[in-house]
C-alpha cells in the first residue's frame, strides 16, 4: 500500500480551518476529529463545521467520529460529501448496519479501536470495512504521547488484513511524528495522522513530505525499502 498521510486538524487554529486545510495541499486526506464530550472528554465541532469545510477545500475529508452514537450520526457525515467517515466499534451499537450505511452514501468505511480495545473480536467485521483505525493514544486530546504498546496490535492487524486479501487500509491516529511513524509503517500501517507534528511545524506542507518520505522507506512487508 501506498503511504497516505492526513493531518489532523484538532492541532490547527480553529479560528482558521480553511486556510489550515490550504496549508498543506501535498496531504491525502484531511481529517477531522468530531468528539461530543460524552464518548471522550473532549468537545471539537460537528457535522455544520464538517459542510463549511467541504466547501472551502478540494482535500477529501477523513472524518473521526469520537462519539457516542455514531449510529445515528454517522451516516450524514457521508451524505454531506466526506470521503472517509470511521466509527468506534465501543461506541456502535449496530455496527454493520451503520458501516453499510456510510458506504451506500458514498464514503469510505472505517472502523476504530482503542488502545486497550483487542483487534481479534472484530475480524468477521472486515469484510464491512475500507479501514481499519488503531488509536495510539487514548482518544480525546491532540500532543499526546505515541503508546509503544499499540505496536503488536498492528502487526496483528497487518496479518489478519493480509489474511483477507490485503485490501484495507491500516490508519494509526495518535502521537505520530518523524519520530515514530518509521515504527508504525514497519508494524504494517500505511495511512497516518498526525496533528501536532504538522500543524506545529513552521511549514506544515513540508512536515507532510518528511512523514511521507520516513514512512515510505519502509517496504510494503514492513522492511527497508
Amino acid at each position: 500500500m501506498a503511504v497516505q498521510i492526513s493531518p489532523s486538524i484538532l492541532s490547527a487554529d480553529f479560528a482558521r480551518l480553511a486556510e489550515a486545510a490550504a496549508a498543506v495541499p501535498n496531504a491525502d486526506w484531511l481529517h477531522v476529529d468530531v468528539m461530543d464530550n460524552h464518548f471522550v472528554p473532549n468537545l471539537t465541532l460537528g457535522l455544520p463545521v464538517v459542510e463549511s469545510l467541504l466547501k472551502a477545500t478540494s482535500l477529501p475529508l477523513d472524518c473521526h467520529l469520537m462519539i457516542e452514537d455514531p449510529d445515528r450520526w454517522a451516516p450524514a457525515y457521508a451524505e454531506a460529501g466526506a470521503g472517509s467517515v470511521t466509527i468506534h466499534a465501543e461506541a456502535a451499537k449496530a455496527p454493520v448496519r451503520t458501516l453499510r450505511e456510510i458506504r451506500a452514501a458514498g464514503a469510505r468505511a472505517g472502523l476504530a479501536l482503542n488502545p486497550a480495545t483487542p483487534v481479534e473480536p472484530y475480524e468477521d467485521l472486515l469484510g464491512e470495512i475500507d479501514m481499519l483505525l488503531l488509536m495510539t493514544v487514548e482518544p480525546g486530546f491532540g500532543g499526546q504521547r505515541f503508546l509503544d504498546m499499540v505496536l503488536p496490535k498492528i502487526r496483528r492487524s497487518r496479518e489478519l488484513i493480509d489474511a483477507h486479501g490485503g485490501r484495507l487500509w491500516l490508519q494509526v491516529d495518535g502521537g505520530v511524528s518523524e519520530h515514530t511513524i518509521e515504527r508504525c509503517a514497519e508494524a504494517g500501517a500505511d495511512v497516518f495522522v498526525a496533528g501536532n507534528a504538522v500543524y506545529g511545524a513552521d511549514d506544515p506542507a513540508h512536515a507532510v513530505d518528511v512523514l511521507r518520505s520516513v514512512a515510505g522507506k519502509i517496504g510494503p512487508a514492513g522492511e527497508n525499502a
